[in-house]
C-alpha cells in the first residue's frame, strides 16, 4: 500500500507580517501550530484586526486533534478567541502563553471552558499521527518554544519565532544541543523564522536593552514613563529591577499592561521586590524624580495610555517639562505615522523622548543571517520552508539555505495557503487552498465585513451624495424638484452649482415618465445612473449616490 504524503498548508503568516497559522495533515489527522492576528493596513477602513481565513479547518473538522502555540504575541495568539468558538479543540501552551491566551479570552468574555493544556519544553505528547516535542528558544517574550513534530514521514522542526541570545533576561537559553541531535538522528524538513532575514550579522541580546533602561531610570531628572508591549514580560522585569536598584517607585498604566502583569506575577514569570510597584492612587506621596510608570501606546493606538497622556485626556497623568519618555518598541508596519505622531506631541509639551534610532532601547526577538545559518546547520534539514515573513524576508532565507547545501530543488518558498506535499525522497507544492483575510470590525466577522470596507474606501474616496425625491402617493408622480445633499464631495465652491445641475437633471428624467406611476426602484436606479454619469463628467469622481423617496 502506498504511503500517505504529509501536507505542509500555511493559513497564515507567510508573505505577510502576523496571522501566523499553520496546518500539518497526514492521513486523516491536522495539528495546527499557532492562530495570530494581524493589525490593519492604513486602506483598511475602521477594521479592528484581521485574522486568517479557516475555511479549510471547517470543512476537515473531523481530522483536527489540537492547536499547539510557540508563544504568547498576538500575532501567533490574537485569533484564538475568534477561531476557538468554531471548534471544541484542545490548545497546548506553556505556562506563560497559557496565562496571555486566559488573559485575552477573558477580554473577550469567552463563554466555554478552553482546553488549555500546559506544556513544557522537553516534554513529548501525541496528537492523532504526530508526537509533539517542544524545545526552548529565546525570543523577546519568555517561555517561547519550538517544536520538533515526529510524522509518519519524519521528523520536522518548527523554529517558532527565534534569536539566540547567549544573556536571556529569563536565563533560558535557545535548545542548540537537542537540535543538534535532532540534526545528527536526521529531520525531513526544517520551517524556520525569517522576519530579519535581511540582516546581516546577529541580533543583539535583550540584556543590551536592560543596560540601557537603567541608565536612563538612573539619570533621569524628573518622572520616566516607558512604553513597551503588554506582552513583553522580560522587558517589564528590568523596567522594575532598574527601578528597584535605583530606589524608584513604579506604577502601571493601561489595562492590558495591567492584565498581564497581574498574570506574569501570579506565575512567578515577575519577580518585585516590595515597595517597589504601587497602586496609582499612591502617586502622589512620592517625588517626580523617583517615579517610574509603565504604560500601553508604543504602538501609537489611539485610544491607549501613552496616547492619551500626549494628547491631554488622562486625568492621571499630564505630561511637564522634565519627564523622560521612553519608546521600547518599534513601529508594527504601517503604525509608524501614529508613532511618529504621539512623539512629536511628547516633545512638543516639553517631555525628552528616547526612541530606537537614539538609544538601544527595543531590540527585536528574530535571528539575524548568522543565527539563522547556524539553525540550519544545527539541524541539517532534508526539505526547507522558511516561515514568518514578507516574500522579500522567505526569498532571501531561501537563498540563504542553498548557501549552506540545501539543494534547490529540496527549497520552498511559500506564500499563505500553498499546499506542500513530501514524502521522504521529494517534495512539490500542490496546489491551494483559500487564505485570504477575515476581517474583524466590531461585532462583525467575516464576508459582511469586506462589503463594509469596500463602501468605506468609496466614501473615503468621493464622498457621499444623498437625493431626496418627494412623490404624490394617490399619483406616483414628483412632488417639486428633488433635493440634494452632499458630504465629502465637492467642496463648497463648487458644491451650489455642480448640485444645482444635479438637481435639474434629476427632475428632468424622472419627468419623462408618460404619466405612468413611479416606483421607488425605477426611481433609484434612475437617479443612480444619471446623476453617476454627469458627476463624472464634472469631477472625475464617483461618488455613492442613495437616494430616499418620500410619498407626500
Amino acid at each position: 500500500m502506498a504511503r500517505q504524503k504529509l501536507r505542509i498548508i500555511p493559513l497564515g503568516g507567510l508573505g505577510e507580517i502576523g496571522k501566523n497559522m499553520m496546518a500539518i495533515e497526514y492521513a486523516n489527522d491536522i495539528v495546527v501550530i499557532d492562530s495570530g492576528l494581524m493589525f490593519p493596513t492604513e486602506e483598511m477602513f475602521g477594521v479592528d484586526l484581521v485574522i486568517p481565513d479557516i475555511s479549510y479547518l471547517l470543512e476537515k473538522k473531523e481530522k483536527l486533534r489540537g492547536i499547539i502555540i510557540t508563544h504568547g504575541h498576538e500575532d501567533h495568539i490574537g485569533a484564538l478567541p475568534y477561531i476557538l468558538p468554531q471548534f471544541d479543540l484542545p490548545v497546548y501552551a506553556t505556562k506563560l502563553t497559557q496565562g496571555l491566551i486566559s488573559v485575552k479570552l477573558n477580554e473577550h468574555r469567552y463563554s466555554k471552558t478552553a482546553k488549555l493544556k500546559t506544556i513544557q519544553s522537553g516534554d513529548k505528547f501525541s496528537l492523532g499521527n504526530f508526537k509533539i516535542e517542544p524545545f526552548a528558544v529565546c525570543h523577546s517574550i519568555p517561555d517561547s518554544v519550538g517544536f520538533i513534530i515526529y510524522t509518519p514521514v519524519g521528523p520536522i522542526v518548527h523554529s517558532g519565532d527565534f534569536k539566540i541570545d547567549y544573556t536571556p533576561v529569563d536565563g533560558k537559553a535557545t535548545g542548540l544541543a537537542r537540535l543538534a541531535q535532532i540534526g545528527a538522528e536526521g529531520t525531513l524538513l526544517l520551517l524556520a523564522d525569517s522576519t530579519y532575514a535581511e540582516l546581516p550579522g546577529y541580533t543583539p541580546s535583550e540584556s543590551v536593552v536592560g543596560d540601557t533602561l537603567e541608565r536612563i531610570i538612573a539619570k533621569a531628572p524628573g518622572r520616566v514613563i516607558i512604553t513597551t508591549f503588554s506582552s513583553l514580560v522580560s522587558r517589564i522585569q528590568q523596567i522594575i529591577d532598574a527601578a528597584a536598584k535605583h530606589q524608584k517607585h513604579v506604577f502601571v498604566i493601561g489595562r492590558s499592561m495591567k492584565d498581564t502583569i497581574r498574570m506574569a506575577l501570579d506565575l512567578g514569570y515577575l519577580n518585585a521586590p516590595p515597595g517597589v510597584l504601587h497602586q496609582f492612587d499612591e502617586i502622589h506621596r512620592f517625588p517626580y524624580n523617583e517615579i517610574v510608570m509603565i504604560t500601553t501606546g508604543s504602538q501609537g493606538e489611539p485610544t491607549s495610555a501613552l496616547v492619551r497622556i500626549a494628547n491631554r485626556d488622562n486625568s492621571q497623568v499630564r505630561i511637564t517639562p522634565g519627564d523622560t519618555v521612553v519608546i521600547s518598541a518599534t513601529p508594527i508596519p504601517g503604525n509608524e505615522e501614529l508613532v511618529n505622531r504621539t512623539v512629536d506631541t511628547l516633545f512638543r509639551q516639553g517631555a525628552e523622548v528616547i526612541y530606537q534610532k537614539l538609544a538601544p532601547v527595543h531590540v527585536h526577538g528574530h535571528g539575524s543571517q548568522e543565527e539563522l545559518k547556524l539553525l540550519l546547520n544545527l539541524v541539517k534539514p532534508k526539505f526547507f520552508v522558511p516561515i514568518h515573513g514578507e516574500y522579500r524576508h522567505l526569498s532571501i532565507h531561501a537563498k540563504l539555505a542553498k548557501t549552506l547545501g540545501v539543494p534547490e530543488s529540496n527549497v520552498f518558498v511559500m506564500e499563505s495557503g500553498d499546499i506542500l506535499e513530501l514524502d521522504r525522497e521529494k517534495g512539490k507544492i500542490n496546489g491551494r487552498i483559500p487564505s485570504g483575510n477575515v476581517y474583524v470590525d466590531g461585532l462583525v466577522m467575516g464576508d459582511l465585513a469586506n462589503a463594509i470596507l469596500r463602501d468605506r474606501k468609496l466614501l473615503s474616496r468621493d464622498g457621499i451624495v444623498v437625493v431626496i425625491v418627494a412623490i404624490d402617493k394617490t399619483r406616483g408622480m414628483v412632488i417639486g424638484r428633488p433635493d440634494i445633499v452632499s458630504r465629502g464631495f465637492v467642496d463648497m465652491k463648487e458644491a451650489e452649482s455642480i448640485l444645482e445641475q444635479g438637481r435639474n437633471l434629476v427632475a428632468n428624467t424622472l419627468s419623462h415618465s408618460n404619466g405612468h406611476p413611479l416606483e421607488a426602484n425605477f426611481i433609484s436606479t434612475k437617479v443612480k445612473d444619471t446623476l453617476s454619469k454627469f458627476f463624472y463628467e464634472q469631477t472625475r469622481r464617483h461618488p455613492m449616490i442613495l437616494t430616499t423617496t418620500i410619498e407626500v
